[in-house]
């Protein structure tokens, strides 16, 4: 339940169109709802303004199309991340009108109808970071806001970054996905006059270590704009983007 959708609830009551009972029932999962498998925090976008997320790794498909059914009754948007494709049919069989994005490995459902909110670019080094990029995209554009995507510029061909430097300059706040040494986040950085959030990525050969080469990498930047999460999380760098973006809008 969104702080819209509650003070709208409260305003029926008020005017006599939704009686108080039903009211109650409706508030009866607030502030979360026990499933047996997992606790769905029907609370969180009152506290912070984005819905739970549904991580479905580890989950089996029917575990997740349950969370997900319970979130969705809320008229939220829904997203889950990290699904296989056998989660992803169970799912899209219940809510035809969800998305999947196989390169992202996420299911969307956009419920609401708000304006977007807050301009976020998505950058990626090389093609094989696709997948913790479209991550990053798909979550940013099921919160609401606008997203430019990117992708292939790296530093082993700087003028490809040079030639979209015009759609740098025009985010709110950039995510940058890179592997190997990971130093695509320090040159935008010194680019760009807003927030970058660095997403090391688990790609390059033996001494990338699995992206901790990158992460410290990231971590050591001279670009004091650039903020870092954990290997191939570009979930939880969208989620960050977005909060960011949305103060930016509001302030702009």
């Amino acid at each position: 339940m969104t702080r819209g959708s509650l003070l709208e609830l409260l305003a029926q009551v008020e005017r006599g169109e939704v009686a108080p009972e039903a009211a109650a029932a409706r508030l009866a999962s607030m502030p979360y709802e026990d499933l047996g498998h997992a606790r769905v925090d029907h609370h969180r976008s009152l506290r912070s303004g984005l819905p739970e997320v549904i991580y479905a790794a580890g989950k089996t498909p029917e575990q997740v199309v349950e969370i997900f059914a319970s979130l969705a009754g809320d008229g939220v948007d829904v997203l889950t991340t990290r699904a296989d494709a056998a989660t992803a049919e169970a799912v899209l069989g219940r809510f035809p009108k969800a998305s999947y994005n196989a390169t992202a490995r996420t299911i969307a459902l956009r419920q609401t109808s708000t304006e977007p909110r807050g301009r976020v670019a998505v950058v990626c080094a090389g093609t094989s970071d696709l997948p913790v990029a479209e991550e990053a995209a798909v979550t940013a554009e099921t919160f609401g806001a606008v997203v430019t995507r990117l992708f292939d510029v790296g530093v082993a061909g700087v003028h490809r970054l040079l030639a979209v430097r015009e759609e740098l300059m025009a985010a709110d706040v950039v995510i940058v996905c890179a592997g190997m040494e990971g130093a695509l986040p320090s040159v935008v950085g010194g680019l760009v006059g807003v927030p970058v959030v660095a997403v090391p990525t688990s790609v390059g050969y033996g001494a990338s270590f699995g992206g901790v080469t990158a992460l410290l990498g990231m971590l050591n930047s001279c670009s004091p704009n650039v903020t870092v999460v954990n290997i191939d999380n570009g979930f939880g760098a969208a989620y960050t983007a977005v909060l960011i973006a949305r103060g930016a809008a509001g302030a702009a």
